[in-house]
């Protein structure tokens, strides 16, 4: 088994659902999408571009999107903390996921997987 799937199919409920979940929308919007496992967490790539991450972490799953400045549809669904470039999608349940919503993220962040970020 991948280190990738690993990470997944080890997480406690709530977050392995989520997981699997936010799994299955990413593959069939992406299915170029490649599933690696870097920094300790899963990461999809498309070519050398990173499309999001997935992480488990302070009682909810972490989707990252690196382009997400460049993004105009859903923003105001996105947290960015006190992160500059990576904005995300948090789920505390699998019944928090609005499937249109992380399509419609993950097609911008595939849109814009080249471009540079804007340093302010």
């Amino acid at each position: 088994m991948k280190p990738a799937e690993e990470y997944i199919l080890n997480q406690p409920e709530p977050f392995k659902s989520i997981l699997l979940h936010l799994q299955v929308i990413i593959e069939t919007t992406l299915p170029e999408a490649e599933l690696l496992f870097k920094w300790k967490v899963p990461f999809y790539y498309v070519g050398k571009s990173p499309i999001c991450y997935l992480n488990v972490t302070k009682g909810y799953v972490d989707v990252g999107f690196w382009g997400a400045q460049y993004f105009t549809d859903h923003v105001d669904k996105l947290e960015a903390d006190k992160r500059k470039y990576v904005k995300s999608l948090r789920y505390r349940a699998s019944e928090e996921i609005k499937e249109n919503i992380v399509v419609s993220i993950l097609n911008q962040a595939y849109a814009f997987r080249n471009e540079k970020f804007i340093m302010n």
